[in-house]
């Protein structure tokens, strides 16, 4: 592959470097950043856009709820940050171009929240989706970065719950395995995230199960009878090997499943606005049709 992209792509890189949290590379910062988390007052997200309370859960909606297809979004931010405006005008384009209805829940955040306490919001956000589905339409679960992990492992999941499969899934940039066990990552080419950082906030999330364990890893979960799949992958991220892995296993396990590589990319470069998104977002499309 050629590392040819896009002259906005290359000036966001290099924006993205210049902002590159500290504590990504160095275990006592990132320490010292979970146990202020701890410390912390819960914030509530507020923004411009529309929020419900759905079971008690804030989440933002997006679209009209008549439209013909559903979207469940579950935002990255590696299990820390909250839902920002990047994710919110991505959940706004979706629902104006996709004919969609999107619903972003705000999940509990690390370190003072793990896993299970997102699968419980999860499980209550789709289980309204499906009641209120009485028009049978097309439910699709999105999620980027550490979001898109997320929604991967709850999909394993689902099998153990009794819930249906939604029908489709697509995943910008999946975190597939928070052990950040296939060591030695390139930490140099990706300008927003380091494996020092991820390691360390990956074992807050998993809690008191082990990081390896398919409901936080999803690398290492059973994945016959998912949904058809779609991922994007920024060449130059640090999860791209990772990715690979994965997507081997969909494969492995006949999953009907795509794999869209951005040649020279970033981390969730779909989310951005540069060419190399909108001819992601054609492929996104092509879900929907």
């Amino acid at each position: 592959m050629s590392n040819k992209k896009s002259f906005i792509a290359k000036i966001e890189e290099s924006i993205l470097k210049s902002m590159k949290l500290d504590f990504m590379d160095s275990e006592d910062r990132v320490i010292d950043f979970l146990n202020m988390r701890l410390e912390a007052p819960e914030k509530v997200p507020k923004s411009i856009f529309k929020s419900i309370s759905l079971n008690g859960t804030q989440t933002f909606v997006f679209g009209n709820e008549n439209a013909n297809n559903i979207v469940l979004y579950v935002h990255g931010g590696a299990f820390v940050n909250e839902i920002n405006y990047q994710h919110l005008l991505f959940c706004l384009l979706v629902s104006k171009k996709l004919d969609a209805y999107v619903i972003a829940p705000v999940y509990p955040l690390a370190p003072k929240y793990n896993y299970e306490n997102a699968f419980e919001i999860m499980e209550d956000s789709y289980e309204s989706l499906i009641k209120e589905n009485e028009d049978n339409k097309k439910i699709i679960f999105m999620g980027d970065s550490a979001g898109g992990g997320l929604v991967l492992s709850f999909c394993q999941h689902l099998k153990t719950t009794g819930f249906p499969q939604p029908d489709n899934i697509i995943v910008f940039s999946p975190w597939v395995d928070i052990s950040m066990g296939n060591s030695p990552y390139d930490n140099d080419s990706d300008p927003i995230l380091g494996e020092i950082g991820l390691r360390e906030i990956g074992k807050a999330w998993a809690g008191d199960i082990d990081t390896k364990d398919y409901r936080v890893s999803p690398l290492f979960g059973d994945n016959s009878n998912l949904a058809r799949t779609l991922i994007f992958a920024g060449e130059n991220e640090i999860f791209y090997k990772d990715i690979l892995k994965y997507y081997e296993n969909l494969k492995e396990d006949n999953v009907d499943a795509r794999l869209v590589v951005g040649s020279g990319m970033f981390h969730i470069y779909p989310l951005f606005p540069c060419p190399e998104a909108w001819d992601a977002f054609k492929e996104i499309k092509k879900e929907f049709e």
